[in-house]
């Protein structure tokens, strides 16, 4: 199939084709016919599979073919970078004369937002919280939107953004189009389907909570001391090409960032207490191959879009399983292979035991000896090995909430 196929006007194919977009992935060739039907959709896939383009290509047709004055179409994303993404993303598939695009996030100047607001937009890309900002001002309008869409909403929910984008929702005509999009299904997002959507179709091309299978996972017992010091034997020792660390918190990105650069890594960080320009610098340097290392906390799990991102290294085990499946679907995008490891310290086993369920997937243990990891009771750990891991099946999960299906 390819997305002419699909019911894609030429100009939107010949975009797809100078991106090097030939053939559309499962959530694409389903969600996109839903999306030009005008119908309500909830899509649910693995990260790193195009949902962006899923959304954006049709409902850029849909504006195209009626085009009227005044914002028609609001996408909210719950981190900074993920609306920078889905601008760039914008800019890159949408014909020249198409309607404008403005991102609004926090950390920005607001006077050019509202600059561009004045001038006029067709699409706004949002975080909840700038937004409730505009709409406090009075600068933004949101009474002509057509169609809304919830990108990552079980990410919004976990950052606390529901009561925001309740706000939001009262300000929105009642006759719309509602798209939510997410990796995670969870009981939250399906009370909130129930409530804000009209007869959603379901589109949902992987099982719930299903990590990449592009990804080969494996897991470093190790102790809470020892941490760093194997960190730093894995990127040392290992031909790492483009590494993304994940840390609990902004201090820990803080602190390992120093110790990498003290050993002359090239690192860089994005967490919350890093200025707007100081993140963009750092995620374009990750990049254009500048930085080899990129420390994070989950405010960037779901925000980075690098496709050649070799590895993710869990330095803490997130607290939510959920951020787990997000984190390590930074890697292995677009079709390519990656590897995601984790440090795993007596106190987090019993985290790692929780993603497990979740994933439905036993991840491969590998011992290395002189950092203190103690054999878990968790499964059978295996001896550190240089011969490539092996991909895990899965499981599966049971859905209490049947939107409508959509025909494939």
């Amino acid at each position: 199939m390819n997305f002419a196929q699909l019911g894609l006007e030429p100009a939107l194919v010949r975009g797809c084709e100078s991106l090097g977009y030939t053939e559309p992935t499962p959530i694409q060739q389903q969600a996109i016919p839903v999306v030009l039907s005008g119908s309500d959709l909830i899509g649910c896939a693995e990260t790193g599979t195009g949902k962006t383009a899923a959304f954006l290509l049709p409902i850029i047709q849909r504006m195209m073919e009626n085009p009227r004055p005044g914002v028609r179409v609001l996408i909210l994303a719950p981190t900074r970078e993920l609306v920078s993404q889905i601008v760039d993303s914008y800019r890159q598939l949408a014909p020249k004369k198409s309607p404008r695009c403005v991102g609004i996030i926090g950390g920005a100047g607001m006077a050019r937002q509202c600059d561009a607001l004045r001038r006029g937009a067709a699409f706004v890309v949002a975080t909840p919280g700038r937004l409730l900002d505009h709409m406090e001002r009075g600068t933004i309008d949101l009474s002509y939107v057509e169609t809304l869409v919830l990108d990552e909403a079980d990410r919004m929910l976990d950052m606390g953004f529901w009561p925001a984008i309740s706000k939001v929702l009262t300000e929105l005509p009642v006759k719309r189009q509602t798209l939510l999009f997410s990796a995670t299904m969870s009981s939250a997002i399906e009370r909130i389907a129930r409530g804000t959507m009209r007869n959603p179709q379901l589109v949902e091309v992987s099982l719930r909570g299903r990590p990449p299978v592009n990804v080969q996972q494996m897991f470093y017992p190790v102790a809470t001391e020892s941490k760093t010091a194997l960190l730093l034997d894995l990127l040392e020792r290992e031909r790492f090409e483009r590494v993304l660390v994940f840390t609990r918190t902004r201090r820990g990105a803080e602190r390992l960032s120093h110790i990498l650069e003290a050993r002359d890594h090239k690192v860089n960080r994005i967490h919350a207490d890093r200025s707007q320009p100081q993140r963009e610098a750092a995620l374009r340097a990750f990049k254009d191959g500048q930085t080899r290392v990129l420390i994070a906390t989950d405010v960037a799990a779901r925000g980075i879009d690098v496709d050649s991102v070799s590895h993710v290294i869990n330095y803490d085990v997130p607290d939510a399983p959920e951020d787990y499946v997000h984190r390590i679907g930074r890697t292995g995008r677009a079709g390519n292979h990656g590897r995601a490891i984790t440090l795993v310290s007596p106190p987090e086993e019993l985290s790692m035991r929780a993603i497990e369920r979740l994933t439905g997937q036993t991840v491969e243990r590998v011992l290395m000896p002189g950092f203190g990891g103690a054999q878990s009771n968790m499964s059978t750990v295996s001896k550190v090995s240089r011969a490539p891991l092996r991909a895990n099946g899965g499981g599966s999960g049971r859905r209490s909430f049947r939107p409508r299906r959509a025909s494939r």
